[in-house]
This record gives structure tokens, sequence and C-alpha cells, in this order.
């Protein structure tokens, strides 16, 4: 006999209020529930906050940004110029003495010399015999020079004889035994004796200046002979050559040799019209020559009081010291050392400067605030606080973090490692 199942046919809806009304209560308090136990669940698990130090929970959502402090560093104004090394002084040595030939040559480039030293000699023979006649004409004339010293005691000779036949003439006259004729005769006589005299004495003038030319072209000739030896009139370093033996040498030609004085170089370098205003004779400088490795120490000889107005650019010169290695024609680089000194300093990453000038975001008590400040000095990634701030003072490491005036951040100082990171890429 099959059974019979029976169905509860009444409406879902005919659940009485009253069971769906607890079911509602029901379900509502166990997802109330459910927040509670799991904060609570929650502070059982994370740990106690120490008494004191310890951040609030508003601290703790705050941005964490790097600052770092104002402090006094050593910061050193240079400026940076590049140019050739060229001699400070070059002498140029001609010869003397034109149309005579190299004899000898007793140096060559790279040698060091001293003042008055010989560099080369000329052949000399024609300038000796020419000598032996000048002093062959010397004796000609001196002996012609005591021949008419003689005919001047002769017309001497001969004046005081006519003037004791002048003076009887002319008593004979008084006492009438002679004529007027014969005492014209014999004053005429006596001018003509005095005359010669006269003429005697300029021969032996003529004769003396004769002499004197024959012995102003022995001294002459003296003087080529000795420059032959063609000699430098300073101390320094031969750099070029030009002398041959056996070439004639010509005064109007090129140099025979080229010395540097006292082998003193410079770097000889180009500034702009700004920086040349730092610069000021005597201050230091350091060198590094183009694929060497060694730092020469320099000073500022000289600082041009032109720039040029094409270029704008002015010659500074830097002498350096050629025991180094440096030589002319080298291409250098100088640091010219324009101040040193102990001033307040942020790195160049924490400045901004803009239209306005300078600014820095300035940290106190937690909160951001830009504040205006004087630059100067540039250095090692660093630049100088003239004004604005104080040694102490925390800023924000990188001028380019998100803040902005008034924000509320959590500082945190900044490592050295992340300041030499910093300066780094900003003097790359």
């Amino acid at each position: 006999m099959a059974r019979r199942t029976t169905f509860d046919r009444r409406p879902k809806s005919a659940l009485s209020t009253a069971t769906i009304a607890a079911l509602f209560t029901t379900a509502s308090l166990a997802v109330l529930s459910l927040p509670a136990q799991a904060q609570d669940k929650a502070e059982q698990q994370q740990p106690a906050a120490p008494a004191t130090g310890a951040a609030q929970p508003n601290e703790a959502r705050l941005p964490a940004i790097v600052v770092t402090d104002v402090v006094k560093r050593h910061m050193t104004d240079r400026v940076i110029a590049s140019g050739t090394v060229k001699p400070v002084d070059e002498v140029y040595i001609q010869p003397l003495v034109d149309g005579l030939s190299i004899k000898t040559l007793n140096v060559d480039i790279g040698s060091e010399v001293t003042a008055n030293s010989v560099l080369a000699t000329l052949t000399d023979d024609a300038l000796l015999l020419q000598k032996s006649q000048y002093q062959a004409n010397k004796a000609k004339a001196e002996a012609n020079v005591a021949q008419y010293r003689a005919q001047v005691v002769e017309a001497q000779a001969n004046l005081d004889d006519a003037r004791r036949q002048r003076d009887r003439a002319l008593k004979l006259s008084e006492s009438g035994t002679n004529t007027q004729s014969q005492v014209e005769t014999a004053n005429a006589q006596y001018e003509v004796a005095q005359a010669r005299l006269n003429a005697a004495r300029q021969t032996v003038s003529v004769g003396e200046s004769d002499v004197k030319v024959a012995e102003a072209q022995i001294a002459d000739t003296d003087l080529k002979l000795e420059r032959t030896a063609v000699k430098t009139p300073v101390a320094g370093i031969v750099s070029d050559k030009n002398a041959r033996i056996g070439a004639i040498a010509n005064g109007s030609g090129d140099p025979l040799f080229t010395v540097i004085r006292d082998g003193a170089i410079e770097l000889v370098a180009d500034l702009s019209e700004t920086d040349i205003q730092k610069v000021k004779v005597g201050q230091r400088a350091t060198v590094s020559v183009a694929g060497g490795r060694i730092r020469i120490e320099g000073k500022v000889r000289l600082v041009s009081p032109t720039v040029d107005a094409t270029t704008r650019l002015g010659a500074v010169h830097v002498v350096i010291d050629d025991d180094t290695g440096a030589r002319a024609g080298m291409f250098a680089t100088a640091e010219i050392i324009v101040e040193e000194k102990d001033t307040l300093a942020l790195p160049l990453a924490a400045v901004t400067t803009g239209e306005k000038g300078s600014s820095a975001r300035k940290v106190e008590d937690g909160t951001v605030r830009q504040v205006a400040i004087t630059t100067g000095i540039e250095d090692g990634g660093y630049v100088e606080i003239a004004d604005g701030l104080a040694a102490g003072d925390k800023v924000v490491a990188k001028a380019g973090a998100f803040v902005r005036d008034g924000d509320h951040i959590r500082p945190v100082a900044a490592k050295p490692a992340d300041l030499q990171s910093a300066t780094t890429t900003i003097g790359n």
C-alpha cells in the first residue's frame, strides 16, 4: 500500500509576523557584533605603546620627509679658467754684425744659459784685416801730425824774425834812415809770416782729426770683433734656434735664437666679463695641465685691463713653475681662489632658486614654512647662506619634495649618504 505524502500547501506569506520579526532581530545582532569582535581581536594582538616618546595616531599618518641642518662649513669661492701655457717673456737674439757667416754654435734648443753667455760666434777674418788697415791709417795720420807740428815751429820762427825786422824798420824810419816803403815791406813780411803760422796750426788740427778718425775706425772694428760672439743678455732656456753653421748672419731676418727669460712660463686664460671682475693680482691658483696628474701651484701675475668687445672675454696671466713638467704651448686649466671663509651653508639640493630669488623650506615643530634666503659662494655641492636662516635650523633636504607652505610632516634626519648623493647629482 503506497504511502501518501502530505504537503503543507500554505503560502510562505502566511508566516506569522512574530516569526519574521524574530528572524530579523537575530541577523542584525550578528552583523553588528562582527566589527566589535574584530577590533577586540586586533587590540589583543597589537603590543602596548611605550609610556613615553610614542607617536600619536595622527603623527603616524604624516608623510616622512628628510631634513637637514644649517651648519657652518669652510667655503671656497673659485673661478675656473682655461687657456694655453706661454712664456712670460721671450728674448730674441739677433746678430749685431751683418754680413758675417756663422762660425760655431754653442747651444741647442732646451739649453739653459746664463746672462752674457756666448751662444754662437761669427767669422772675424774680414774684420781683423780691416782693423789692420785702420791701424796703418792711424800711423800715417800721426806721422803727418808730427810733420805739421814741425811746420808750425818753423812758421813761428819766421814770424818772430819778421816781427824783429818790422820793429827795426819802424825805428830806422823814425830816425829818417829807412823810407816809408821799407817800413811797409817789413809789415807785409810780418803779416805773411803770421798767416803761415796760422795755416800750419790748422794743418796740425786736420792731422790730429785724421788720427781721431783712424782711432774711431779701430774702435768700431774692435766693437764688431767683440760682437762676433753672439751673446744672450738674460739667463733662461733656449726655446728656438734658427742659426746654422756657415749661414750669413742678418740682423733684419729671423732671430738666431729665442730665449725664455729665467725659464718663466704662465697660463694665459680667457675669462668672461663677469668672472674677471673677481680676479685680482696675487691670488692663488691651482693649475692642471692636460694629460698631467700633478696639480701645479700658481699665482695671478696680471689681469687684463680690457675686455674684448666682440668675445666679451679678458685675459688672465697665472705664473706657474716650469720644474713641474709644464711646457709652453700646453693646454691647461686653472682654479683661481677668489675667497675662502667659514660660513653657514646648505646642500644645493635644499635650495630653490627662481625669479624672486632663493628660498628654502624651513621645518619648525613639524610644520613646513618657506623662507626667503640670500645665497653666496657655491662650493662642492653646498651653497653659502648669507641671510634668512640661522645655525641649527632644519630645512627640507630636497627642494623637489612635494610639500607646501604650512604642511605638517614627520621630519627624518638626513644621512650622510643621502646628502652626498644629492650634492653629487647637483654637481653633475
